[in-house]
């Protein structure tokens, strides 16, 4: 295709889903030129639309590291960046939020941890129901919606531009392996250019009192947040 024809196809894809953009032919040089970090969400979804290719694939940075949790010799965890890992995140060239970034709906949280009582890492996941107030995020679990049965997560996060900082606070099973001790910290996250991934690290105590860290992140799942999304997604993640 040419840049024209080009700008034309990614208008013509976010029009499809109901989020135009003015992609120029201008707008086309500036991402061949590398002008352009990190297209903006309805942009980085119509460039995947057109190209049938990842938008971490297309040579934008902005792209979070995969890691893992393990063991880290004094009874606690920490995370290692994984052997194949991808380019590390780079500042956004505006800190300041996109009026334009809605992130409320429906998204899949996704933690790891090392138990040190049992000498193994764990992954938990939740459904977790976001509401966005200006900058502010308000992260509910849904009530059944958890691989540790009755084990409530709630986030209280503030966007800056594809940084989201905030606490988190998670309330075990009475009859679970932690007998309904009550668990908190602090997590940073960063927002990959769809807008549909928000991945990073979270940091909290041990039994020990010990800081422990690992990754964690929220996978875009539904715009919608009435009673029948939320009926359809109350159940423990696959």
């Amino acid at each position: 295709m040419s840049q024209d024809d080009f700008a034309h196809a990614i208008r013509q894809a976010g029009d499809r889903v109901g989020r135009p953009n003015g992609a120029t032919k201008r707008l086309v040089q500036r991402w061949e030129s590398g002008a352009v970090a990190a297209p903006r969400p309805e942009y980085a979804r119509a460039l995947e639309t057109v190209t049938g290719i990842p938008i971490a694939s297309l040579g934008f940075v902005g792209m979070v590291p995969t890691a893992r949790v393990g063991d880290d010799g004094q009874g606690g965890h920490d995370v290692a960046s994984s052997a194949e890992g991808v380019a590390p995140p780079v500042a956004a060239a505006s800190t300041q939020l996109d009026p334009r970034a809605n992130y409320s709906g429906v998204w899949l949280s996704r933690y790891e941890f090392y138990s040190s009582g049992r000498d193994a890492t764990y992954v938990c996941q939740h459904h977790v129901v976001i509401l966005q107030h200006g900058n502010r995020l308000t992260v509910r679990s849904l009530p059944s919606a958890s691989t540790n049965p009755d084990s409530p997560l709630t986030m209280d996060l503030t966007a800056d531009g594809s940084v989201v900082t905030g606490t988190w606070v998670e309330q075990t099973a009475t009859d679970g392996y932690y007998r309904g001790a009550r668990y908190h910290g602090a997590v940073q996250l960063l927002v990959e250019p769809t807008g549909r991934r928000m991945a990073g690290k979270w940091v909290g105590f041990g039994k020990d009192m010990d800081i422990n860290t690992g990754p964690w992140e929220l996978v875009f799942r539904d715009a919608s947040t009435n009673q029948s999304t939320l009926a359809k997604y109350n159940r423990p993640p696959e």
